[in-house]
């Protein structure tokens, strides 16, 4: 059974979401986090992906507080990314209560760090953040595309024991338009032994029972629950 993930992404201390990563689209829902998180914990979600929209654009973590308020707060099963760039980062993520860390720009940009903190931390706590963009890898909070293919990219980190992967179609996230079924489909064939999380563009649960039939492990929900188009009943069904 597919394992439902809400996430919370975290700009300026609120919780909002974007379109396709662009900023200026922001939509704020929550002046405070922590209340969109107890709700998903009093319905029976037990695990959390939670984004630092400021750090994603930054060098640092920036919003390694709200991080420890709902770790500290909640019994929610916390991963976190965005903004993550040096050893200091990752501690103070792993410090402030995030269960697992989700990284992408440092894999591309110094696979030696990455390779240490998978040492350091092992395969359980990091996941390699694999954000698409017209077929190419995109970092830094999507606003550089790289010429790397997902593939390939996937590939070269199953060499280095990468267990978990969470992949984002940059063009669906935030649009509610269905998720890129076709690029999960064409992962699970060509690298079955990750753990796949899918993310950007599920609208509904027929979105996810069709991610479910196809091997992922796990799903990221954001706009589709905030703007009411899957309720947290509706998701009881998946816990």
């Amino acid at each position: 059974m597919i394992q439902i993930i809400p996430a919370i992404d975290i700009l300026q201390g609120k919780c909002v979401r974007l379109e396709q990563g662009d900023y200026r689209t922001k939509k704020v829902y929550e002046a405070d986090p922590l209340d969109v998180a107890l709700t998903f914990q009093d319905n029976g979600i037990t695990r959390l992906h939670m984004v630092d929209l400021d750090g994603a654009r930054s060098d640092h973590v920036i919003n390694w507080g709200v991080l420890e308020r709902l770790s500290s707060r909640t019994s929610l099963k916390i991963d976190f990314g965005g903004g993550i760039k040096t050893d200091e980062d990752l501690y103070i993520v792993f410090e402030s209560g995030a269960a697992m860390a989700t990284v992408g720009s440092i894999a591309i940009k110094d696979r030696e760090l990455f390779q240490s903190w998978m040492f350091a931390y092992g395969p359980e706590k990091i996941i390699l953040g694999a954000d698409v963009k017209n077929g190419r890898i995109a970092i830094s909070g999507w606003q550089e595309v790289t010429d790397i293919e997902i593939v390939p990219f996937l590939n070269s980190y199953k060499e280095l024991g990468v267990k978990q992967v969470m992949c984002t179609d940059v063009s669906k996230d935030g649009m509610l338009m269905g998720a890129a079924f076709d690029l999960y489909k064409m992962i699970r064939e060509q690298v079955p032994s990750f753990h796949l999380l899918a993310s950007g563009g599920i609208a509904s649960v027929a979105d996810l029972e069709k991610l479910d039939d196809l091997g992922v492990s796990g799903a990221i929900i954001g706009k589709a629950l905030y703007e009411g188009l899957i309720s947290l009943e509706e998701l009881k069904k998946f816990i």
